[in-house]
């Protein structure tokens, strides 16, 4: 079971939106301890991101009821992708995220157990506004590692990774850690600095999608660690492989979640 807090962080998820989850009936904690911390299970993980994807189409609470309730899902999809068509200049993001749904009610994960191999990483960590400030963090401190190592090189195949290190989700003041692996260690100066990565067996999944929807990702992988009696050993890994950068349409996005397991 996850404490709350750990619960939020891995589903993506404020712990005051969990809490009016829990009063409106829709998520209530697996368990409540006599201190009344609140405990949750990994399998709720995917409720939640069920929750949180209605949501996001723009779906209201009761509606979502509805849904719990048995009403028909594709019946539902299908009367807010005409709502939306109405109002396009208003709804247009909403619109998407319906089509999306529509298109891929079938989607399944496929996890890979594998070996992640051992490497040298120069790695930096520090406080961003909000997810959306990441891509410039992540190129800032390539930058900065270069003009203390000027010689410095990637690892080919190249492989880089983000851990999101708050014990909450957060929206804003956002900790993490970026990590790039490269051929040796270099100067380190009082942000950058060097370390080397253990081989390490890995619980992986490809995701597909914009960085909103990632918390299913997440509750698919987690569901299946305990499912599977794997434990996490250390943060997840986020690799972006195909992003704002190279891809327009954030249905094109391509992103690995690694984690590391014991």
């Amino acid at each position: 079971m996850y404490k709350i807090g750990e619960f939020s962080r891995l589903a993506k998820t404020t712990v005051k939106t969990l809490r009016y989850y829990e009063r409106e009936g829709l998520l209530k904690p697996a368990f409540v301890d006599e201190s009344l911390y609140r405990y949750y299970t990994a399998k709720q993980l995917l409720e939640l991101g069920r929750i949180v994807n209605l949501r996001q189409m723009g779906f209201s609470i009761e509606e979502i009821k509805q849904v719990f309730a048995g009403a028909d899902f594709r019946d539902m999809l299908s009367a807010r992708k005409t709502e939306i068509e109405n109002q396009l200049a208003e709804y247009g993001y909403q619109l998407s995220k319906v089509n999306y749904a529509l298109e891929e009610l079938s989607m399944k994960y496929e996890p890979v157990v594998k070996q992640l191999p051992e490497c040298i990483m120069y790695y930096k960590e520090g406080v961003i506004d909000s997810i959306a400030d990441a891509s410039a963090f992540i190129t800032g401190s390539g930058e900065e590692c270069l003009a203390l190592n000027p010689g410095i090189k990637c690892v080919e195949p190249d492989y880089c990774f983000v851990n999101y290190l708050d014990k909450e989700y957060r929206e804003s003041n956002v900790k993490l850690r970026y990590c790039q692996a490269v051929t040796e260690a270099g100067v380190e100066s009082k942000t950058i600095k060097f370390k080397k990565l253990e081989s390490v067996k890995a619980v992986c999944i490809y995701h597909k999608g914009s960085y909103e929807t990632l918390g299913e990702a997440y509750g698919f992988i987690m569901n299946y660690l305990e499912e599977n009696g794997y434990e996490a050993a250390e943060y997840p890994r986020e690799c972006y492989i195909d992003g704002i950068w190279n891809k327009e349409d954030p249905a094109d996005w391509l992103t690995e979640i690694q984690v590391p397991i014991k």
